[in-house]
């Protein structure tokens, strides 16, 4: 693709102007990093027991290595926590917390494939990746929404998703190849469906994200393909759990059922800053809190008016606003219109995952890690006043309310960062008809 799609990108404009500008960006950058690292710090010489999601998850892959039922709370040494992931985890997780070192220095080593996450991350459209691009994208991953920082400080294995996540994403968004069904770039493409649809089985509640493959650039029969994949890729683990774990199976059944009494138990409901939360509040509030129907209505009314609708209707307005070869369908003409602008096809294939993930019914503290991810990818090609508000929002916001003690859990000020920040880069896009018409003309 040619540089000429970042030239359109960042259009220019006097030159004195523009350096003004860079030194006010980069003023900026150095206040936002200097604040997310120093949370960070701030964080680490506090005097208190952090790490119980480690804690849990290493007791349950002791207690099942011992013969115990690691589902049953009353098996794990020193937690009062359920342990939530599938039976095959169990296995899976072993090599990790072999010899007590991630217990023992999980903060350094979380923050290494934070950093690796980063460095994972691709990019949209240019040829090669700069040191101004790699060193916002580690940032971001560090900072945005500050959820790294409740990953570090829980020790939650969100960050092993993480890393997969990254990886799946770059096999993922390859630059469009054309040829045949053995393209090796294809394979890859394979490989990155399968790798993500066994991220969300490790949080089942993110499985939808898997239906925004449906808008890369590819043949509809490819896309369907991936989308195979993926689903394959998630149900796996939880066949493999039922086949080779059949009574351990029955157990995580029990707790995530919450049927498992006088322990704790994952509950969808349970306190965390999503949308499904913020109707049952509201809906608890009007005095209709115990109407599922009222409760689910509530929601997908939130879910569709904040993020699904607007992100829906933004690529009704791009596909309407170019004129499609041969006609036909709406889906047809989408198919072709990705084919045409494979960069924006990217861009909202990102956006798709990222609005999916943000509408999740538990969205709790350390998942905005991951969506911070998805946020990282789409950060780096943003104009200077988008950036730096993105910046402002997105990360210098939640590290200086962390820095002042305000607790985050119980509030929903995660997710009313999150939902600004998402509108910030849906405004970007459909602000940037130039963009998409240079990307088009590409070859």
């Amino acid at each position: 693709m040619s540089d000429l799609s970042g030239a359109a990108r960042w259009l220019e404009p006097a030159a004195d102007t523009a350096a003004r500008r860079n030194i006010w960006l980069a003023c900026l950058l150095a206040l936002t990093a200097l604040l997310v690292l120093g949370n960070l710090a701030n964080d680490a010489r506090l005097d208190v027991k952090y790490g119980w999601d480690v804690r849990v998850n290493c007791a349950a892959v002791e207690a099942h290595a011992d013969g115990r039922d690691p589902y049953f709370v009353k098996n794990l040494k020193g937690t009062g926590l359920s342990y939530p992931y599938l039976p095959v985890t169990l296995d899976v997780f072993r090599p990790f917390c072999a010899g007590g070192l991630l217990i023992d220095h999980y903060r350094g080593i979380f923050l290494a494939l934070a950093v690796l996450c980063g460095l994972l991350l691709p990019g949209l459209g240019h040829k090669r990746t700069n040191v101004r691009d790699v060193a916002l994208r580690v940032l971001c991953v560090l900072g945005a929404f500050v959820g790294f920082e409740w990953v570090q400080a829980s020790g939650n294995f969100a960050i092993l998703s993480g890393v997969f996540t990254a990886l799946a994403l770059t096999l993922l968004l390859r630059p469009a190849a054309s040829g045949t069904s053995d393209d090796p770039s294809f394979r890859l493409r394979l490989a990155g469906a399968a790798l993500l649809g066994l991220v969300t089985s490790f949080k089942l509640v993110f499985f939808p994200v898997l239906a925004a493959l449906y808008f890369l650039p590819l043949p509809r029969a490819r896309k369907l393909l991936l989308i195979a994949a993926a689903t394959v890729g998630f149900v796996l683990p939880i066949l493999a759990s039922k086949l080779f774990y059949p009574e351990l199976f029955a157990s995580w059944q029990l707790a995530v059922g919450g049927q498992i009494p006088g322990q704790h138990s994952v509950d969808l409901l349970e306190t965390n800053p999503s949308l499904l939360l913020l109707a049952h509040s509201l809906t608890d509030h009007a005095g209709l809190g115990d109407s599922k129907p009222a409760l689910f209505a509530t929601y997908a009314l939130f879910a569709g008016a904040l993020v699904l609708v607007p992100f829906a209707l933004s690529v009704l307005r791009a596909i309407g606003g170019w004129p499609v070869r041969g006609g036909g369908s709406l889906p047809m003409r989408l198919d072709r219109w990705l084919m045409d602008h494979p960069r924006a096809a990217m861009r909202i294939t990102v956006l798709a995952m990222f609005a999916l993930y943000l509408s999740s019914p538990r969205l709790k503290e350390y998942a905005f890690f991951e969506l911070a991810l998805y946020a990282t990818i789409l950060v780096v090609d943003l104009p200077a006043i988008a950036l730096a508000t993105f910046l402002t929002f997105g990360l210098l916001l939640p590290a200086q309310i962390s820095l002042t003690g305000t607790q985050f859990d119980g509030s929903y000020i995660l997710l009313m960062i999150s939902l600004l920040c998402f509108w910030i880069l849906l405004a970007d896009f459909r602000a940037e008809p130039k963009r998409l018409e240079v990307d088009g003309a590409q070859p």
